[in-house]
C-alpha cells in the first residue's frame, strides 16, 4: 500500500501566529507534529511506500523519514492529484496533515476495515467524539438520524483513485461538508439533502452507482481521524488537550 499525505497548507493571520508558522503541517502540538503522526500511522497501518506533498520546509522536516516528496502547487486541488497520481496501481491512503491527534491504532483499524471497499471514508459518532474531545470546537453533522463527524483519511482499493482522478481529488476537497458530497454526486442526493431526508446509505449508493465502485463510510471510526485543525479555536483546542492527557 502507499500512503499519500497532503502537507502543503498555508494558513496565515491569528491562526499562523499562534502555531508560529503557516504550514499547518508543521504545527507544534507538544514534541511533535500533525504530519510526523501521519507518517507514523500510514507506515503503522501498513504502507511500504510513503509520499508527501509539500515544499521545501515540509522536506527538511521529513528528512528521510518518507520515500519521497513531491513538490508542492499553489493549488491545493493540484496538491491532492499528484498526491492521487502517486497511487499507481496499488492501494492508496490519502491523508490530510492537520490531524493533532491521529494514532497508529486507529489509521491501522480504519484500513483494516476499509481494505474490502474499492473507496473508504471514516466517520466518528458524534457522541463519541464529543466524549473523547470534551469542549471542542463543534464539527457535528446530522445525516438522517445519525449524528457524525468526517474525517480526513481515504482509502482508495488497488488502481482506483487514478482511474477516478477527477472525482477523486473533487472527494476529498468536499469530504468536511455533506453538501459539497451531495453536490458532487448530483441532484437526487442534493434534493435528499434539502429536504432532510438524505442518509448514509443514499451517499454510498449513488456513489457505486455513478462511479461503479465499491463505496463505503466506515462508522464508528476513531475520533482522531477526524477531529482536524481547520482554525486557530481548534488547534488552541488541541494543544491544551494534549497538554492535559499527557
Amino acid at each position: 500500500m502507499i500512503a499519500a499525505i497532503t502537507a502543503g497548507g498555508r494558513v496565515e493571520g491569528e491562526l499562523a501566529k499562534a502555531m508560529g508558522t503557516t504550514i499547518k503541517a508543521l504545527a507544534p502540538i507538544g514534541t511533535t507534529t500533525p504530519l510526523e503522526s501521519a507518517i507514523s500511522g500510514a507506515r503503522a497501518a501498513g504502507a511500504d511506500r510513503i509520499v508527501v506533498i509539500g515544499g521545501d520546509e515540509v522536506r527538511a522536516r521529513v528528512g528521510a523519514n518518507v520515500d519521497e516528496v513531491i513538490g508542492e502547487s499553489p493549488s491545493g486541488r493540484e496538491n491532492i492529484a499528484r498526491a492521487i497520481r502517486s497511487g499507481e496501481d496499488r492501494p492508496l491512503l490519502l491523508l490530510a496533515s492537520d490531524m493533532p491527534f491521529l494514532h497508529d491504532d486507529a489509521v491501522r483499524a480504519f484500513v483494516e476495515r476499509a481494505r474490502e471497499n474499492d473507496l473508504a471514508l471514516p466517520l466518528a459518532d458524534a457522541d463519541e467524539y464529543e466524549r473523547t474531545y470534551p469542549g471542542a470546537p463543534p464539527h457535528a453533522t446530522q445525516i438522517g438520524n445519525e449524528r457524525i463527524v468526517n474525517g480526513s483519511v481515504v482509502y482508495f482499493g488497488p488502481g482506483i483513485a487514478p482511474r477516478v482522478l477527477d472525482v477523486s481529488e473533487r472527494l476529498f476537497v468536499a469530504r468536511k461538508s455533506l453538501l459539497r458530497m451531495a453536490v458532487l454526486l448530483g441532484p437526487v442526493l442534493l434534493a435528499r439533502f434539502a429536504l432532510r431526508r438524505l442518509r448514509i446509505e443514499h451517499v454510498e449508493a449513488r456513489a457505486t452507482e455513478v462511479f461503479g465502485i465499491r463505496a463505503r463510510a466506515v462508522r464508528g471510526s476513531d475520533p482522531g481521524l477526524c477531529f482536524d485543525i481547520d482554525g486557530v479555536d481548534d488547534y488552541r483546542y488541541a494543544c491544551e488537550h494534549h497538554a492535559q492527557t499527557r
